[in-house]
């Protein structure tokens, strides 16, 4: 081969390759951020998005974007998490919006409310409605960016020491509950109380809360709640689709090479996909275990989930008067619901109601 020639072919190529590498360096920096999550690591499936979410961040860029995760209380406790990304203490956090309804009710909004939807019209109503738009112009006042992290589905209403039929059951009841669920529960009668997921168990042990709510079958058998409350309650209406969100502090996120926004979104997809496919495969299980172990499986009355719609949007009309963000998420949020429950009456609920009478047989 004559060096012309090679210079012309294979030369060319060495020469922008050896332009390339500088530049694929410089566009892949070497980044290191701390990930606080508002949940212990006893509840593998909720704190494993945030591992998960961690490790796909850094094998998509060859280990150049690390992200090192660390459990509720670890650098900070749930209450202090949102402070500590605003302010930049942390790069980021994961953890459901109703946190921190004390901030702004709105914030209950980004993660679940009392009858709103189930995980794919959330889902959909994110990815595909607007909402996950909005959402983030919402919160760019807290100097923070957000990505949709995982969903528990459903969850269940709960564990109570004692059975509660009627509404006047309700009356005076301390229950651990938490976003806007708690004023619902409040305009019933009961005494809604705060409390971080570590804390849950002995608050209920000790009797200092008489019924507790935390996620399903899954985690609810891990705290060991059977133990002490044998009542465990359902639907939990207050929560057809919380939605974990990974919290980033705003600047951070302006900083980062675009390749690696896009390495995050997608990691946080696929953390979250993960998320409700575990729930999915482990509730089923985790309840006949429960159930064997001696939980006592009971529906609310149809008096109490009546009466908790009603409140519920008596709840949201007097905040979107006063709020004008609470309005602009919940309009849209409430807009997209009524119509995908029409359509869901039509596939959905028609397929699986026959599907549940044909197992039964």
């Amino acid at each position: 081969m004559k060096r012309r020639d090679f210079l012309g072919a294979g030369g060319v190529g060495l020469a922008a390759s050896a332009v390339a590498a500088p530049a694929i360096a410089q566009s892949m920096p070497e980044i290191r951020w701390r990930l606080s999550s508002t949940f212990p690591k006893s509840l593998d499936t909720l704190y494993g998005a945030a591992e998960n979410f961690a490790r796909l961040c850094g094998e998509l860029t060859d280990g150049r974007f690390q992200i090192q995760p660390f459990a509720a209380g670890e650098i900070v406790g749930m209450p202090q998490a949102l402070d500590a990304v605003s302010n930049g203490t942390v790069e980021m956090i994961q953890g459901p919006g109703y946190y921190y309804v004390g901030k702004d009710p709105a914030l209950a909004l980004i993660a679940d409310v009392p009858f709103m939807m189930n995980v794919r019209g959330r889902n959909a109503w994110l990815h595909a409605g607007g909402g996950q738009e909005l959402i983030n112009e919402y919160v760019a006042k807290y100097n923070v960016f957000t990505l949709q992290g995982g969903n528990t589905g459903t969850q269940m209403g709960g564990w109570f020491r004692k059975e509660v039929r009627t509404l006047a059951d309700l009356q005076g009841l301390k229950f651990r509950i938490a976003g806007l669920a708690g004023q619902v529960l409040a305009k019933l009668g009961a005494v809604p109380q705060q409390i971080p997921g570590g804390d849950i168990y002995p608050a209920l042990e000790r009797g200092t809360v008489d019924a507790v709510e935390w996620v399903g079958p899954y985690d609810d058998e891990k705290l060991g709640f059977v133990k002490v409350a044998p009542y465990y309650y359902y639907p939990g209406f207050w929560e057809g689709a919380p939605t974990v969100h990974f919290w980033i502090n705003k600047p951070k996120w302006d900083e980062l090479p675009k390749l690696y926004k896009q390495v995050a979104h997608t990691a946080a997809i696929q953390a979250g996909m993960e998320m409700t496919a575990r729930y999915d495969a482990r509730n089923p299980a985790a309840l006949r275990r429960l159930v064997a172990t001696g939980a006592q499986l009971r529906p609310f009355s149809q008096e109490i989930m009546e009466a908790a719609y009603k409140a519920s949007n008596e709840i949201y009309d007097d905040l979107s008067s006063k709020n004008a963000d609470f309005k602009k998420l919940y309009d849209s949020c409430r807009t997209f619901r009524n119509e995908e429950y029409l359509w869901w009456q039509i596939a959905e609920y028609s397929f699986d109601t026959f599907m549940i009478r044909a197992r039964r047989g």
